[in-house]
C-alpha cells in the first residue's frame, strides 16, 4: 500500500490563503502573524494598537510576505466585519480565522469587580462569537474554513484566584465544541488550542509581573504559534479538535 508523506509543516497546504489573526499587535498574535507570513500565507492582522499593527506589517512585508491590518477592539461588531471585509476585498478570498485577542486578570472573586467581569468576557468571548459570526456565512457558501481559538489550560480546569478569566476561557472551549458539531458537517474546521502559561505582556499588572513572566518556563509565543501552524495545516480529512500545549517544566494541570 503507497502512502502519501507529508512534509512536517504541511507548507504547501496553507500557501496562498488568507488567515484573520485577532490580538496580532503583541505576543502569540504577532508571532503567529508573522510565522504565517513567512510561509506564504496572507495576513489580515487586527488589534487595538494601530502603531504596533504597522510595524508588524512592515516586518512582514521586509521580510517577503503579505500583510495588511484593521485597528480596532475585537469585542466591536464593527472590527469583525471590517476585518473580514477587508480580507475578502483585499485578498478575494477568506481560509482561517484565528480568534486569538484576549486578557487576562487573576483575582479573588470577592476583589473582581462587575466591569472587570465584563471586560474579561468580551476581550475572550465576545470576540470569538463576533469573528466566528461574521466569518462563518462566507465558510458556508464556499463549503469550507477554518476556526480556531486561543483558549487556555485554564478553560479545562479551574483555578483559585482565576475564576472569571476560567469562566471566559471555559466558554470558549465550549462555544468550538458545539461550533464543530455545527459546522463541520458543511466541511468548515473548528477548533481550540489550550496553551500553559506564555512570556508574553499578557495579564502583566493583572496577577503577573515581568519578573515572574522573564524567570519562568512558560513557552515562548512562537512556540504557541507553530502549535497554531499545526492545528491549521492539516489535509482536507483531518481536524484538529482540541490540543493542549504546555512547557517541559508544568505539570498536568
Amino acid at each position: 500500500m503507497e502512502v502519501e508523506v507529508l512534509d512536517s509543516t504541511h507548507e504547501a497546504l496553507l500557501k496562498g490563503t488568507v488567515a484573520i489573526v485577532t490580538g496580532a499587535s503583541s505576543g502569540v498574535g504577532w508571532a503567529t502573524a508573522k510565522l504565517f507570513a513567512s510561509r506564504g500565507v496572507k495576513v489580515v492582522a487586527t488589534a487595538r494598537r494601530e502603531d504596533r499593527l504597522n510595524q508588524l506589517c512592515r516586518e512582514i512585508a521586509d521580510e517577503g510576505g503579505e500583510a495588511v491590518f484593521h485597528s480596532g477592539d475585537a469585542a466591536n461588531v464593527q472590527t469583525a466585519k471590517s476585518a473580514i471585509s477587508l480580507a475578502l476585498g483585499r485578498f478575494g478570498r477568506l481560509d482561517a480565522v484565528i480568534c486569538n485577542a484576549g486578557q487576562g486578570n487573576y483575582k479573588q472573586l470577592v476583589d473582581t469587580s462587575p466591569q472587570e467581569f465584563d471586560e474579561l468576557m468580551n476581550s475572550n468571548m465576545r470576540s470569538s462569537f463576533l469573528f466566528a459570526r461574521f466569518a462563518a456565512p462566507h465558510f458556508l457558501a464556499q463549503r469550507r474554513g477554518t476556526l480556531l481559538f486561543i483558549s487556555s489550560v485554564a478553560g479545562l480546569a479551574g483555578a483559585a484566584n482565576e475564576s472569571v478569566y476560567c469562566a471566559t476561557k471555559f466558554a470558549q472551549v465550549g462555544f468550538a465544541q458545539a461550533l464543530d458539531a455545527e459546522l463541520r458537517p458543511f466541511g468548515i474546521k473548528v477548533g481550540v488550542l489550550c496553551p500553559g502559561g506564555i512570556k508574553t505582556e499578557f495579564a502583566i499588572g493583572k496577577g503577573r509581573t515581568e519578573e515572574s513572566v522573564a524567570t519562568s518556563s512558560m513557552l515562548d509565543p512562537i512556540e504557541v504559534a507553530n502549535a497554531i501552524w499545526y492545528a491549521c495545516a492539516q489535509p482536507a480529512n483531518v481536524r484538529v479538535v482540541q490540543m493542549t500545549v504546555r512547557n517541559m517544566g508544568t505539570p498536568p494541570r
